[in-house]
């Protein structure tokens, strides 16, 4: 029995249902309001009718307006919290004999209503896909409503389940893919734009392009995130040839790097769900099954904190800021730096930025990782930060976010696991001595006394 069949007979017996399911004050539950049909669910028993309360619930929530998605949020996290009664007797049960039944039934005690009702919301048809889009209406209204963030911990709790590796799908995607997905692959790129169906054609067609995406079995032909990738010869400086629609293709049996030019993630409503890291690590083990020739696996990422970054810098007191090449890094917020002819000015230029995205990338901290976030990424992922290139990026998004700077990091198959250990135990941040010689020394830093850079930015 396929699983199409199961979402058929299930979506049956909830049309069927939904002919006699009323609220509990005879409404038929078209006409009931969220939050009636939210307890009401909590309430039923039988199945049918319980999926039926839920799909009715999804479906009032995807029509109605803003204003009263952000009041159903509030009350979830109003008044579907823990049952206060239950729970201070599991306490007084706890405290009076330690058992592990009493721990249990306090555990059970403390789990907020919320995740109980999400989970048969998510029993409903298309439940899963609704529930990621509920999520991204909280995340929006979290910027002004902070008391919904006790909402947001039970949808984290448990899409980290729900999208748990065991449950993702890795698929290729390529030129022959369903044209919905093709159409969702340029509508969700979000590092490098796709500008028509020819630019997508040359990263999917050529042999020497490749394209992997993760899909639920619960989200259609929905991706949650895919990578883009080159396969070359060397490792690249740059990523306009890589994009250039008049390149030659090399032969994939010829290639001897796997180049990670860019991964986006799909859902906003699952952000903060990691699915990254095991996606690279599974497109690595695929590409090294198709072609054994590949020996190198690097990424050319962007660096979307530099410009950020250098701008709280050149605005705060001289003291608390590196020993770099302040004047000359303060030409980069010309927009009209990249235009300038070749020369001294711009080698000058070039030997100020290059120290300062080491630096950047070496000390610059927020908390007890790196600010970057791209950074944090690839590094907790056991990468090593190899190479930083100047004007790798010279597009207008490039410019704006990272001066025109693509980082490399490298993927060393031996290393992978001594570098992710290293990082998440110690925050050693794996880096080549190229990298690493660009830097200035700490000494030059600053005294004791001066504030760090994520001080000086949060002051600004």
């Amino acid at each position: 029995m396929n699983r199409g069949f199961i979402q058929d007979l299930v979506a049956t017996i909830t049309s069927r249902s939904r002919g006699f399911a009323f609220d509990r004050i005879g409404r038929r539950v078209e006409d009931a309001d969220l939050s009636a049909l939210a307890h009401d669910i909590l309430g039923v028993r039988g199945e049918a009718s319980g999926i039926a309360l839920a799909d009715a619930l999804l479906g009032g929530y995807a029509r109605a307006p803003a204003q009263q998605r952000l009041a159903f949020l509030k009350t979830l996290a109003a008044d579907f919290g823990p049952d206060p009664i239950r729970l201070e007797e599991a306490v007084a049960r706890y405290l009076g004999d330690r058992s592990a039944e009493a721990a249990a039934a306090l555990n059970e005690a403390s789990e907020p209503r919320r995740q109980e009702l999400l989970r048969r919301l998510n029993r409903a048809p298309g439940g899963t896909e609704a529930l990621v889009r509920m999520r991204e209406d909280l995340l929006l209204a979290l910027r002004e409503h902070g008391e919904l963030a006790v909402v947001d911990r039970d949808f984290v709790h448990l899409f980290t389940s729900w999208f748990n590796r065991g449950f993702l799908v890795l698929k290729r995607v390529d030129w022959t893919t369903a044209a919905n997905i093709l159409e969702k692959i340029i509508r969700y790129e979000a590092v490098h734009t796709i500008q028509s169906w020819d630019d997508l054609r040359n990263r999917l067609a050529p042999g020497d392009r490749r394209c992997f995406a993760f899909f639920h079995p619960q989200m259609g032909d929905e991706p949650l995130v895919f990578v883009e990738v080159a396969l070359t010869r060397e490792i690249p400086e740059a990523i306009a040839p890589l994009l250039d629609l008049e390149r030659t293709a090399l032969p994939a049996t010829r290639a001897t790097t796997a180049v990670f030019y860019s991964i986006s993630n799909c859902q906003a409503g699952l952000r903060g769900i990691s699915f990254g890291n095991f996606l690279i690590k599974q497109v690595v083990e695929e590409l090294k099954r198709e072609l054994p020739s590949l020996t190198t696996f690097v990424t050319l990422s962007p660096v979307p904190g530099f410009m950020g970054w250098l701008g709280r810098m050149l605005k705060a007191q001289e003291a608390d800021r590196p020993a770099l090449d302040w004047r000359e890094l303060a030409t980069l917020q010309d927009p009209g730096w990249s235009t300038r002819p070749a020369g001294t000015d711009q080698n000058q230029l070039r030997e100020a930025e290059l120290a300062a995205a080491a630096w950047y990338f070496l000390e610059a901290k927020a908390g007890d990782k790196p600010l970057d976030p791209v950074a944090r990424f690839h590094l907790g992922n056991g990468a090593r930060l190899e190479r930083i290139n100047w004007r790798g990026d010279v597009s207008a998004n490039g410019l704006r976010q990272a001066g025109g700077l693509m980082v490399n990091y490298l993927y060393e198959l031996g290393a992978i696991e001594a570098n992710h250990e290293a990082f998440v135990q110690n925050g050693t941040i794996a880096a080549a001595q190229a990298v690493r010689r660009l830097s200035p020394s700490a000494s030059a830093i600053g005294s004791r006394k001066r504030a760090t850079p994520a001080s000086a930015a949060r002051r600004t």
